[in-house]
């Protein structure tokens, strides 16, 4: 859906194809960390050591690389999958409701720890960098595996080095399945084909070369799998390719060299609705994708190119002979055998939820991430990043849906492309806006922009914003959002968000109107670093608090009795939460009895 703002932006809008109420949706993602019905749960234990080792990654000298090598402590065969001769690490195969035991050894000279990306798992679960080990040491992951069925990765996150420790190697795939996903006529074994993209640059010995430029480190050398000029052998069959763009900064515009549509099955959360098609497929750093590409017209002895193509408005440099935005070949696909198959596009994938805006509790108020550049220096909300510091605005309640909006658009001196990562929960993106000045750039990316799906990286080009809705982990504690861009997070462009536990109090509302009439509430509170809901039981409707250091309004004329009041929100910066009431002028008399105080404070205006 297209149209003009008064303001002159452009906004694309990604309407829901259903909705769902608040209850609805509650209870949808919180099935999502059950084990599905039918898999049984499978006890996987490994061992993931950080170490330096030798590759013969380009012809004549080995490289030294850092990589993972994983061992198997307990679990089906097959759940640890070696690249054969490749630096990165293992692919790990695991289900949804599997208990997953990870052991990091260091064996690096500099401290490391590893994030599961896309994964929604406890705050100490996740790779936060304060929780990065010394040389020597390990740390011990233990969680189950909440996802749905989907391509996700795992790399290096310690404070300062992240870029660096990828471009030396350290990354894997982690590939969930559930029953859903294994009950579709979709390509497996050999034919279901993780394909990790990356950039590098080498010296005259093979070796890499790493710097760490304020725009970001671009390669002249593109590698598939850890392999330069990458060609996959292929029979006439039909083939499922997990596509993960494991680059620090470069972004890939991939599209068949014949112009064949790209056929989208999934995005970084998991297999979409329906099958989409793309004349090609943006991909910035961290993003996943999985096509369908059939092959079964093809001749033996023909080639398939998988090409990026050019683009423009991105605003970065890079390496002079192989910069952002150029045209180059990334693989081949040599046809070279004749096989028969029997597959057939399914109509429909996965059964997928929507998220209502006016659900969230900041509906038309977002919750604002703005881009801005001083001193040198990529910053959100004019903020950088404090290993432990989190700001009054950046504080939630867990399990909440919300309205985030990643703004690029701020009119700073330097606008660069920005893919923006939050931990935990995948979002859905629901808007965009784009500054009519950068809407030419803009347009030679965005049809490959998929949003109709789960996604855990939204990409930004100078001028746009987007707004995205997220229902918060259910884990409390301390989370990181920052751009994906590698050498911008290290160099700060990254901060902690808290997730709270939300915590009810219950007021139970009695009215002295003869006959029962109506009681009408007003609110005048507090809610500082969040948003507040009252939510009224039998519901009669829900009433949402804006963030902001104040706020007040008028209820509506409650039916009295037994009617049951919830307020859910965030704490503030001091852990409290303040809440006081005022009967309306002209309200019938009534009275609210604090039921469970809790943790928090409370308070009712005398004669109430």
């Amino acid at each position: 859906m297209f149209a003009f703002r008064a303001q002159g932006y452009r906004s694309f809008r990604n309407l829901p194809g259903s909705r769902r109420s608040i209850a609805v949706a509650a209870a949808i993602a919180s099935a999502m960390i059950t084990a599905p019905q039918g898999f049984a749960q499978q006890n996987i234990s490994v061992r993931l050591t950080a170490e330096p080792a030798q590759r013969a990654v380009f012809p004549g000298p080995e490289t030294l690389v850092w990589t993972y090598r994983g061992q198997l402590l307990s679990g089906p065969p097959g759940t640890l999958q070696e690249i054969p001769g490749s630096y990165l690490g293992p692919i790990i195969r695991v289900q949804r409701g599997d208990r997953f035991e990870a052991e990091l050894v260091n064996g690096l000279s500099e401290e490391t720890i590893i994030h599961w990306h896309g994964l929604d798992v406890p705050a100490l679960m996740d790779g936060h960098p304060r929780e990065a080990v010394s040389p020597g040491g390990r740390y011990l992951y233990d969680f189950t595996v909440p996802n749905r069925a989907g391509t996700y990765w795992f790399h290096p996150h310690p404070d300062m080095r992240t870029g660096a420790q990828v471009a030396m190697g350290l990354a894997g795939v982690l590939i969930v399945s559930d029953e859903q996903e294994q009950s579709l006529p979709l390509p497996r074994g050999e034919y279901d084909v993780p394909l990790v993209i990356q950039d590098r640059r080498i010296d005259a010995g093979n070796q890499w070369i790493y710097s760490a430029p304020m725009m970001g480190y671009l390669g002249d050398r593109i590698l598939v799998n850890g392999s330069p000029d990458f060609v996959l052998s292929a029979a006439t069959r039909v083939y499922r390719l997990r596509l993960l763009n494991g680059s620090n900064s470069r972004i890939y515009k991939l599209a068949w060299g014949d112009a064949t549509p790209m056929t989208v099955l999934a995005t970084d959360g998991g297999l979409l609705e329906a099958p989409l098609q793309r004349p090609y497929l943006t991909l910035a750093p961290g993003q996943r994708a999985e096509v369908w590409i059939d092959l079964r017209n093809r001749e033996p002895g023909t080639q398939l190119i998988l090409r990026s193509l050019e683009f423009t408005g991105h605003g970065q440099g890079g390496f002079p002979t192989l910069p952002q935005g150029a045209a180059f070949d990334v693989m081949r696909f040599s046809i070279d055998r004749r096989e028969t198959e029997d597959l057939t596009l399914p109509p429909r994938l996965a059964t997928m939820w929507r998220y209502r805006e006016a659900d969230a509790v900041n509906a038309g108020s977002p919750r604002r991430f703005a881009i801005t550049f001083d001193m040198g220096q990529f910053l959100l909300n004019g903020r950088t990043f404090e290993m432990n510091g989190v700001a009054p605005d950046e504080i939630m309640a867990t399990n909440t849906l919300e309205v985030w909006e990643f703004d690029n658009d701020t009119g700073s001196m330097m606008t660069v492309v920005h893919p923006m990562h939050a931990h935990g929960r995948s979002f859905q993106v629901i808007e965009r806006e784009v500054n009519p000045g950068n809407l030419p750039g803009w347009e030679t990316v965005s049809a490959g922009y998929v949003d109709e799906g789960w996604n855990d990286v939204v990409m930004l080009m100078p001028g746009e914003k987007a707004r995205v809705l997220v229902r918060t982990s259910r884990f409390p504690g301390l989370f990181l959002y920052h751009c994906h861009n590698l050498e911008h997070e290290d160099a700060g462009m990254m901060r902690n968000y808290r997730l709270d536990e939300a915590r009810d109090v219950q007021l139970a509302v009695e009215s002295s109107c003869p006959n029962g009439g109506p009681v009408r509430i007003s609110w005048q509170g507090a809610t500082p670093g969040g948003q507040a809901a009252l939510l009224f039981s039998p519901r009669e409707g829900d009433f949402i608090i804006p963030a902001g250091s104040m706020c007040s309004g008028t209820g509506l004329d409650l039916a009295p009795a037994s009617l049951r009041i919830v307020y859910r929100g965030s704490a503030g910066a001091d852990g409290s939460r303040t809440i006081t009431g005022n009967a309306a002028p002209g309200a019938c008399g009534g009275r609210l009895q604090l039921l469970d105080l809790g943790a928090c404070a409370a308070s009712w205006a005398a004669g109430l």
